[in-house]
């Protein structure tokens, strides 16, 4: 499979210099770049089968964590947004569960494609994760499930969105609520978001559309899936340096196993 089966080119010639520059302004400018009918139609219906397939695999788990996902801090009262608890939960499958010919490897192993990602983000080198099971994921939010509100700590994110839930799980955020770079977390505008006073944006997207996310600073969720349909949505994540591991503790939280 060449990258025009998978990458609707003719709507985005990633392969151009002057696409690449046009994407990372925009992604600069407003934290998120959404590509609209990025994936080609038929490379999108058969990765929509290959994970529907793969369900069965999924590990499923919920987790408790603040926004800024560190430990509880003593410090602070235990309703100081440093310390306030969401709610995550989802399913998901590994790299390992992602086989060779998916559209979904093949994108993701496409230097065309690394030279893309490195021409909108800004990074010089991309690299897959050393583990096994780390650099595509593919997650599942069933009914009720969510993604609570949380900063990343990596500079971006890549998402592609397999299926669309038929009510809820929208993706909300707030561009630019702190500045980790400069030591500034702003609690007060954190708790604010929490207690309800702030309106987050709402990020459009669709099926087969890929997303570059700036998430160190913008604060983010999927909302609660209120429907019966499964969200289903792609992680394509790459590193800046060669030889890096997800922790051993955050792969048996996020998958249940370490290889």
């Amino acid at each position: 499979m060449i990258l025009s089966d998978i990458v609707n080119l003719a709507a985005h010639p990633i392969t151009d210099r002057s696409f690449g520059e046009s994407c990372q302004a925009t992604l600069n400018r407003e934290g998120a770049l959404v590509l609209r009918g990025f994936i080609q139609a038929s490379a999108l219906e058969t990765i929509q089968a290959e994970a529907v397939a793969a369900a069965d695999k999924a590990y499923f788990c919920t987790q408790n964590h603040s926004v800024y996902l560190t430990p509880n801090d003593p410090a602070f009262a235990e309703d100081h947004p440093r310390n306030r608890q969401v709610v995550s939960s989802k399913g998901c499958i590994c790299d390992d569960d992602i086989a060779a010919n998916s559209p979904l490897r093949q994108l993701y192993d496409s230097e065309d494609f690394r030279a893309f990602i490195k021409a909108t983000t800004g990074e010089t080198e991309l690299h897959a994760y050393a583990d096994l099971l780390s650099s595509i994921n593919v997650h599942y939010h069933e009914k009720g499930q969510e993604l609570g509100w949380h900063f990343d700590n990596s500079s971006f994110a890549i998402t592609l969105l397999i299926q669309a839930a038929t009510a809820g799980s929208r993706f909300e955020y707030v561009k630019d609520l702190r500045n980790a770079d400069a030591g500034n977390m702003n609690d007060d505008g954190v708790q604010q978001l929490l207690d309800g006073e702030t309106k987050p944006d709402v990020l459009d997207h669709a099926p087969g559309d890929l997303v570059l996310f700036r998430g160190r600073n913008s604060i983010h969720r999927v909302a609660p899936n209120e429907g019966d349909t499964t969200r289903m949505l792609a992680v394509l994540a790459y590193n800046n340096a060669p030889g890096v591991e997800l922790s051993e503790s955050a792969r048996m939280t996020f998958y249940g196993r370490l290889e």
